[in-house]
């Protein structure tokens, strides 16, 4: 029960708050309207707003190390972007400007200081389905925000985003500042395993992948600014319906994450095809926007639930999700940017739609090693939890079960059992007390026996087939 109201208020926390970057800091609608009430000039503070929000997402994990520093950091910077929100319910002046920058980096610390949040207040097979109730409650607010800002008033619009802030700073709040009920196994502070490679290559990928997204905001969308009511609603329709389907299918008849990948993929071929055949009324906005946004919303729960199981896997979860995250926000500013520029040369919309069939392309090759990633990843976790858990008569029986399977050496039988805890070369070697380069001989070797290329390959090897016997 404790678990489960902290998840709630923790959801409805960070739910209000990403409804006030969406709406307005993040590429959204009372920010575009407001400019657009004055005449000003959009690029400048789009660009703006995103590059100190990708500083933010970074950096905040250099600082927060705590809960208790999250906490007060969450609501320490919303009132900060509330602040420096005031502003644009005046004429464009310097203060515009000053106030994105602070907002959008403040902002950035926000978001991936809940991600402490996300690993107390919510059990790790969980997590998944936190990650998209916050995506759709947000999206769903965000909805009625941009409803009032485009077709009511701007000023309306942004005092709403700002109630937004309010709210979420009060739940967040209340969130508790210590481990919820049971702290959650942890090694010790040290990570099970090396994360910096899967890590690297899921940046890589989520940061090309969004570029379109980059170009969504700069080329598709302005093709439909015409048609402001339908727009002001619709528009997030299709990204809430994804997650919403994504997060109740079944556990056990839940399709690898690939192959929805694979799908998301195929949707954003096709939106930017419809985009560049399809003319620019209402029916040709319903397919081309539920094709794209319904593939951002795949795209999205992946990697947020992805990064949701890799705090596990560190100390400090701020850094692993404010980095994550800035993935994201990374490709969305080279989309702008490369959006922008495209408008500026005049581009025809079969030109546009070869880019973004190229970025396509480029993610296809990096998807097979980055599922390779993650997949060995997560299993490694899983197992050396499960070895970390066992006593020593235990861990002594699985031993005398590998001496069965191979004519390990004992040095090779005391390198394997400390693989087993989890330690890296460097530390066996100095525990052993022998060289470095001496212990990756008798790893290479363990590897060469076992007919495995990889520490999570033989984990799992071992533990597999003493589970089964």
């Amino acid at each position: 029960m404790i678990y489960k109201n902290t998840r709630v208020l923790s959801v409805a926390a960070f739910s209000f708050l990403f409804a006030y970057l969406l709406s307005f800091l993040f590429e959204g609608q009372v920010l575009y309207s407001t400019i657009e009430a004055y005449g000003a000039q959009t690029h400048t503070y789009i660009f703006s707003a995103i590059l100190a929000h990708l500083a933010g997402l970074f950096s905040c994990g250099y600082f927060i190390r705590t809960q208790r520093s999250a906490k007060l950091a969450m609501t320490g910077v919303m009132a900060a972007c509330l602040v420096s929100s005031v502003p644009f319910f005046f004429a464009p002046s310097v203060l515009w400007l000053a106030g994105l920058i602070i907002a959008g980096f403040f902002g950035g610390w926000a978001v991936a200081a809940w991600g402490y949040f996300l690993k107390a207040c919510t059990p790790k097979n969980e997590r998944i389905k936190t990650c998209a109730d916050v995506l759709i409650f947000s999206n769903l607010i965000m909805i009625a925000v941009n409803v009032v800002a485009m077709n009511v008033s701007h000023d309306v619009g942004l005092t709403l985003s700002m109630l937004c802030l309010i709210i979420g700073a009060v739940l967040t709040w209340l969130l508790p500042a210590g481990p919820v009920q049971e702290p959650q196994y942890e090694s010790g502070g040290k990570s099970f395993t090396n994360i910096k490679k899967p890590m690297l290559v899921l940046f890589l990928f989520v940061a090309i992948l969004t570029i379109d997204s980059g170009l969504m905001y700069q080329v598709i969308n302005p093709a439909f600014g015409h048609l402001r009511g339908l727009v002001s609603w619709y528009w997030a329709v299709p990204y809430i319906a994804a997650l919403a389907f994504m997060r109740n299918l079944p556990i056990r008849n839940r399709i690898q994450r690939s192959l929805f990948l694979y799908v998301g993929m195929g949707m954003i071929i096709a939106a930017f095809i419809t985009f560049m055949l399809l003319g620019r009324g209402t029916s040709d906005y319903l397919v081309v926007n539920t094709l794209m946004l319904g593939a951002c919303g795949i795209f999205d729960l992946f990697w947020w639930s992805i990064l949701g199981e890799m705090l596990d896997y560190t100390s400090n979860p701020v850094r692993v999700f404010g980095a994550g995250l800035s993935a994201n926000v990374l490709g969305v500013l080279l989309g702008d940017v490369l959006g922008a520029g495209i408008t500026s040369v005049g581009f025809s919309e079969a030109e546009v739609a070869v880019i973004a069939l190229t970025v396509v392309c480029i993610t296809l090759v990096i998807l097979p090693p980055l599922n390779r990633q993650l997949v060995l990843l997560l299993k490694n976790h899983a197992y050396l939890d499960a070895y970390d858990r066992m006593d020593k008569e235990q861990r002594e029986e699985i031993i005398c079960q590998i001496k069965l399977k191979a004519s390990l050496t004992e040095r090779e039988k005391e390198v394997l059992q400390l693989i087993l805890a989890g330690k890296s070369n460097k530390e066996i070697s100095e525990v052993l007390f022998i060289t470095e380069s001496t212990v990756k001989t008798h790893v290479r070797n363990i590897f060469s026996k076992y007919d495995v290329g990889s520490r999570a390959e033989l984990i799992s090897d071992i533990l597999k087939n003493k589970s089964e016997s």
